[in-house]
């Protein structure tokens, strides 16, 4: 292998391969450096496997949502065991024989930047030096951050790795954080049989609409957690094979696992980010093309920029970087403008995103309050997705809700929330409306088809009608 390549990549996830395989598809040559599994986060401790758990129960509840289906349980063996197919049992050949194919090389070691152009990895033979012609692109991630509360760290807690990697389910859990990873994991192990406590500093869910965590929080003490919110842990201490956690109300909670999910912090500690002006440690600031300003070379990626946590939208992002850093090399004109090919627009406000708990949650774009800080002219359309007659045929006594918020100067729809059983394959239609900008006038021949819970959109429709009368 060379020690020359057109563009270095920092990291092998889904969105380091990204940008990689756009910018050889546009004719430049890469090379990826990974320290640990090729594929990253997301396909060993993230979205596969902790998909691959919930799935079960999902499948479970929705059956027994409807008259006539008679028992059922969940084999928590099982359940672990198709979480190992879905990870490929922690090997990453196939993902190394996908690098191979798409004609991308792989360097195995520790990167950090140590001149322009320029990455420096440690490997198990020694230290190599790779060169850039044109760009390096940073795309380390994000770990789990760990709160500095008293005797926490001492007490070896979960992080999302643990959670979604456990070989046994424990007796008993503890989840610190009431954001998705919280939610999303209270909902797994209260499924495989754990007794489980949530405690929650604020409420659930902050970022999204007040009555998705509302609901959430409900369908959770559904499943039997014990959910605690407006409540912090003071203190943590491991004694044998418990673990005490005191609380702020004075209340103790012994418990085998304690879970801490309290979000992430930029992978961006020890990659040489001061040889090049920046700080360690924090988020890489990029512009729209994902390029860190003042730089013609250096790109961040991912988690690591901040812009939004989720590994779809560090893809989306990575399509964006890897095409223009080929653009770039041949002199190209750059489809910079709004929406054009080489920036990622969605990310400021036409994120998608789906919270995979009791019951699920799927949004796109503003909360009603954000659109509300923007200073726009809004309406807020809610409707009861029980009532529609797709979710009332689809679970008996479906219980939902659906949001959109609507720009009313320009009669678009900026944002919009769904709550309920298996609304996760709703939120495409709202994506695209969203993104496309559809006027009202446009979406009332947008039909949808009878009985599906998509019937929501009429009835949204139909009640925004009422409101501007």
């Amino acid at each position: 292998m060379s020690d020359e390549y057109d563009l270095i990549v920092l990291g092998a996830g889904p969105v380091g391969e990204n940008v990689a395989d756009r910018a050889v598809q546009g004719g430049l040559t890469a090379v990826i450096v990974e320290s640990e599994l090729v594929g990253g986060e997301c396909s060993y401790w993230a979205c596969t496997p902790s998909k691959a758990l919930l799935r079960p129960m999902q499948a479970l509840r929705a059956a027994q949502r409807v008259r006539g289906v008679d028992g059922g349980s969940i084999a928590p063996a099982e359940v672990l065991a198709r979480r190992d197919g879905f990870v490929s049992h922690w090997s990453d050949e196939g993902q190394v024989t996908w690098l191979q194919s798409a004609g991308i090389d792989l360097v195995r070691g520790h990167g950090r930047l140590t001149a322009e152009r320029e990455v420096t990895v440690t490997t198990d033979e020694g230290e190599r030096v790779l060169r850039a012609r044109h760009a390096v692109a940073v795309a380390t991630g994000s770990d789990a951050t760990i709160p500095d509360i008293p005797g926490l760290a001492e007490a070896h807690p979960w992080t999302s790795r643990e959670a979604t990697a456990a070989e046994q389910v424990p007796e008993s859990l503890a989840v610190i954080g009431g954001g998705v990873v919280g939610v999303e994991m209270a909902t797994v192990y209260a499924g495989l049989g754990a007794a489980v406590t949530l405690i929650a500093r604020r409420g659930l869910l902050e970022r999204m609409e007040p009555f998705a965590g509302e609901q959430v929080a409900e369908g959770l003490r559904g499943l039997g957690v014990d959910v605690r919110l407006n409540t912090q842990t003071t203190a943590v201490r491991r004694e044998g094979d418990a673990v005490t956690l005191t609380l702020d109300d004075g209340h103790e909670i012994t418990t085998a696992e304690v879970l801490v999910a309290t979000g992430r912090t930029p992978r961006s500690a020890d990659i040489g980010l001061d040889v090049v002006g920046l700080r360690p440690g924090r988020s890489i600031e990029v512009d729209d093309t994902m390029r860190v300003p003042g730089s013609d070379w250096l790109y961040a990626v991912g988690d690591v920029n901040g812009r939004a946590l989720l590994t779809h939208q560090g893809k989306y992002q990575a399509r964006a970087a890897g095409d223009v850093i080929a653009a770039r090399s041949r002199g190209e004109v750059i489809a910079d403008d709004a929406w054009g090919r080489h920036v990622a627009t969605a990310d400021h406000a036409a994120v998608p995103q789906v919270v995979f708990s009791e019951p699920e949650v799927a949004s796109v774009g503003m909360t009603a309050d954000a659109a509300r800080d923007t200073r726009q002219q809004i309406a807020v359309v809610d409707y009861d997705l029980g009532s529609v007659s797709g979710a009332a045929l689809h679970a008996d006594g479906y219980q939902g809700q659906g949001r959109v918020v609507i720009d009313t100067e320009r009669d678009v729809i900026v944002g919009a929330t769904f709550v309920g059983p298996d609304v996760a394959e709703m939120l495409q239609a709202a994506t695209i409306a969203v993104v496309g900008e559809v006027p009202i006038s446009r979406l009332w021949h947008a039909v949808p088809a009878y009985p599906t819970m998509s019937e929501i959109w009429l009835r949204f429709l139909e009640q925004y009608g009422r409101q501007s009368a």
